[in-house]
């Protein structure tokens, strides 16, 4: 049987992604230029709301071990599809922790190029990034059961940003 390594580094990948999502929600809302606080803030917002929402794959991965004739061979399955759905995945957050640290680090101008060039298209690549993700999970040996957790995974870091910008930053001009 695998360590539990896989499932916590996905665990730790959805919360940070809903951090970013967070970040995501509120930037480019606010024309101030010192707004370290409300980017904390934004992102504290987006983790709170990973915190809600991570737990459907974490209860659908555990409906599919406890439903599983045989568990130990059910999870070292859904380990090694894990591991296909973690690799897509540490890519493209590499990519934005550069762009991000770029962004936080870099002169006012640099960090703005940073911003349009980094972190816009890699938005757009993120749910590009979560289907090589659920695919990696299938050809990595998980099966129809570690795509469907992928799936459920998926869809809960794809709704963190829509949630976050609705309640918080709707009306925010």
């Amino acid at each position: 049987m695998m360590s539990a390594a896989v499932p916590v580094a996905l665990l730790f990948l959805g919360l940070l992604d809903a951090t970013f999502s967070g970040f995501r929600a509120y930037a480019g809302r606010d024309a101030r230029i010192r707004k370290h606080r409300a980017t904390a803030r934004a992102a504290l917002r987006g983790l709170g709301v990973g915190a809600v929402l991570l737990p459907a794959p974490v209860l659908t991965a555990s409906f599919v071990l406890w439903s599983a004739p045989d568990r130990a061979r059910t999870y070292d399955t859904l380990s090694a599809g894990g591991l296909g759905y973690l690799l897509p995945l540490t890519a493209y957050a590499t990519a934005v922790l550069l762009s991000l640290a770029a962004y936080f680090l870099l002169p006012f101008r640099a960090s703005t190029l940073a911003m349009v060039i980094g972190l816009g298209p890699l938005t757009l690549l993120r749910p590009l990034a979560l289907a090589a993700a659920c695919a990696g999970a299938v050809l990595g040996g998980g099966g129809w059961p570690a795509l469907l957790i992928g799936t459920v995974a998926g869809a809960a870091v794809l709704c963190v940003e829509p949630v976050v910008h609705r309640r918080w930053y709707q009306h925010v001009v």
